[in-house]
This record gives structure tokens, C-alpha cells and sequence, in this order.
């Protein structure tokens, strides 16, 4: 190595000549934690302990703010773990598969979409969706206008097996026969029928 690049090499160094790479960025942590089921146990155990946060009082704050929501609803959450082992935790709204799934009344999606399908959603509801999607921060950055969310929302419940269709009416119901609808009495006893002498 020449003189010429020595000395640049220590000019970059700065001062005592030592390398020391800036100090990074902390990294936010996404993960799914149902609400008001936040446990010490794996995957939020081992992720909160690899980062140095104390597990049981990340708990205790998460519970305590999801208390409000349905439990076992799973939500989006942003943790962002500071240099000094404190965390800023942003909760989003739960996944669009969940919605669409409750939408239409579903457990899972189909084994094949495009071919059998899983449930039937109207435009109106994937709208209703769109607009509770719509106050997730995650979504509020982008300012994703809503008519392309209802877009996306389309492909997703497109892609989960789910029919859309523009208007969903529901089948009428039959109408009920008069003697099924009144309450049957119990039937008039045999009358005895007089013997021939």
C-alpha cells in the first residue's frame, strides 16, 4: 500500500485511526400477535429477548392496550426497539385476508381459486372494508386513494376463492305454508265405532 493511500485510509478512520462503523439504524419488528394474547412464549418470546426487551412488560402493555378489541383477532404490530431497550409499538388493523374471510363468512379460503369458490363478497362490502383498512397508519403513509384499495381488495378476495359480485342479494326466503305455520293440535282420538248385534 503507498503513502498516498495510507493517509487517506487514516483520514477516513477520523481521530485514534480505529474504523468504527456508525451506529445503526434501529430496525422495526413486524409481527402478528392476536389481540389481547400477547404471551412470553414463541414467536414474540425469542424476538422480544434477541433484542434485549423485557418480554413480560411488552406483554402486560400490549394486552392492556388491545383489551378493547375482540380477543384472538390478529393484528399488525410495528415494533421499533431503541438503542437503550425501549420500544415505540404501533398497532395497525388486522390482516385483509381476515376481513374478506369475515366478510363472507368463511374459515379459510379455497384450495383453488378461480375454480371453486370458498364464499361470495359485494362491492359494497369490500367497500366497507376499504374504509376500515383505510385507518391503518401503514395505509394512511401511502395515500392509497380509496377506489384503487377496493381495487386491491378485489384481487385479494380474488385470489382467497371468494366470488365478487356487484350487488349480493340474498336468496329469498321461502315462504312459510299455513299449516306449517300454525302449531298442530293434537289429533281428535278414533271414535268408537258401535258393534253390529
Amino acid at each position: 500500500m503507498s503513502r498516498a493511500a495510507r493517509a487517506a485510509r487514516s483520514v477516513r478512520a477520523g481521530p485514534g485511526g480505529s474504523r468504527s462503523a456508525p451506529p445503526a439504524a434501529p430496525r422495526p419488528v413486524r409481527i402478528l400477535i392476536p389481540a389481547g394474547g400477547a404471551a412470553p412464549g414463541p414467536p414474540l418470546g425469542p424476538v422480544l429477548g434477541q433484542r434485549g426487551v423485557s418480554i413480560a412488560a411488552f406483554c402486560k402493555d400490549f394486552n392492556e392496550r388491545t383489551r378493547d378489541i375482540k380477543p384472538g383477532v390478529p393484528l399488525r404490530v410495528r415494533l421499533l426497539v431503541h438503542p437503550d431497550r425501549t420500544y415505540s409499538l404501533t398497532i395497525g388493523t388486522p390482516p385483509t385476508s381476515y376481513f374478506l374471510k369475515a366478510v363472507a363468512g368463511v374459515e379459510k379460503g379455497s384450495g383453488r381459486p378461480g375454480h371453486e369458490p370458498a364464499g361470495v363478497v359485494s362491492l359494497a362490502q369490500l367497500f366497507e372494508v376499504a374504509v376500515a383498512k383505510q385507518k391503518d397508519p401503514a395505509v394512511s403513509t401511502r395515500g392509497t386513494p380509496l377506489p384503487a384499495l377496493v381495487g386491491s381488495l378485489v384481487g385479494s378476495a380474488r385470489s382467497l376463492g371468494l366470488l365478487v359480485v356487484p350487488r349480493w342479494e340474498r336468496p329469498p326466503l321461502r315462504p312459510l305454508s299455513p299449516q306449517k305455520s300454525a302449531p298442530k293440535s293434537a289429533p281428535d282420538p278414533p271414535k268408537p265405532t258401535p258393534n253390529p248385534p
